[in-house]
């Protein structure tokens, strides 16, 4: 049983971006549609399935836990043991079969980023055109606010020609590809000037006083509900972060929400008063005691 950092050739302390980019890389090098080689499907199964797990915050923190048999047929996390039912796709000259535990869906509550099986990510990552198991639609982008993927909008797009109002639900990212009858939507998103968005989740950087790190106390934070008054505990070190819990993107069609990590940075400012560098003077012949 492979580790799936290992997998991805990533380490432990790797990032979500640092995973995101290792998993572009080997999905590129190892797509059936690319790599004709015998252990290209198998390979490619591989890093999905680590790649699913490493994504995202919470299945990361499982795996981090248990290891690979928390993902495994009856492992902490995994599907109930039972019995197993094939799911075959067929794509171009290869065709892909996958076994689940029991019964539903193989990908069933999994993440791809807004595809319905990991074959299409393809598509979003590298641009090239995937044979599909699907008859190809002609596909149009939407371009996004940051507040418009998060809330969901009416938008207006040209399509063959004519404005055509189409409604694109709250929670979509960057790259979200949205099906219709007769055609798809890209989703292009700008960025925010405050949150970095991983998946569902927001990370927010807060500068706060050295004074407030060290004694701790209260700062004002921004979230998408609007502000907050966050508790900061005595001792705070530059890098700690708060998890506030459903306070991220929430999940197309669904009432689910991401989490925002609040992540703090303390303030050293350039210059300092004679009277303050006096203070800190004592205060760090204070702390040597």
């Amino acid at each position: 049983m492979r580790d799936y950092y290992e997998l991805l050739g990533v380490t432990k302390n790797s990032s979500q971006d640092e995973i995101k980019k290792a998993y572009r890389k080997l999905a590129l090098k190892w797509h059936p549609d690319r790599n004709k080689t015998k252990e290209a499907v198998a390979k490619f199964k591989e890093i999905n399935k680590a790649y699913e797990v490493l994504s995202d915050v919470k299945k990361r923190e499982t795996y981090d836990q248990f290891g690979p048999q928390a993902f495994e047929r009856g492992g902490p996390g995994g599907g109930p043991t039972g019995a197993g039912q094939n799911y075959s796709y067929q794509q171009g000259p290869f065709s892909y079969t996958y076994t689940t535990s029991g019964g539903g869906n193989p990908f069933e509550g999994v993440d791809f980023g807004g595809f319905s099986d990991p074959f299409e990510i393809f598509e979003q990552f590298f641009g090239g055109r995937s044979t599909s198991r699907r008859q190809q639609k002609p596909a149009y982008q939407a371009d996004l606010t940051f507040d418009e993927a998060v809330k969901g909008v009416e938008k207006e797009v040209r399509i063959e020609g004519r404005n055509k109002k189409i409604k694109i639900p709250a929670g979509v990212d960057d790259g979200t590809r949205i099906r219709f009858n007769d055609f798809d939507i890209i989703v292009s998103v700008r960025g925010h000037q405050h949150f970095r968005r991983e998946g569902q989740d927001l990370y927010l950087e807060t500068m706060i006083p050295f004074g407030t790190a060290v004694l701790g106390g209260v700062v004002e934070v921004p979230t998408l509900k609007g502000s907050l008054k966050l508790k900061v505990r005595k001792g705070t070190q530059s890098g700690n972060a708060v998890r506030l819990q459903g306070e991220g993107v929430p999940y197309p069609n669904s009432s689910r929400r991401g989490d925002l990590y609040v992540v703090f940075r303390i303030h050293i400012p350039d210059k300092v008063s004679s009277k303050a560098k006096k203070l800190l003077e004592e205060l760090d012949q204070e702390l040597k005691v």
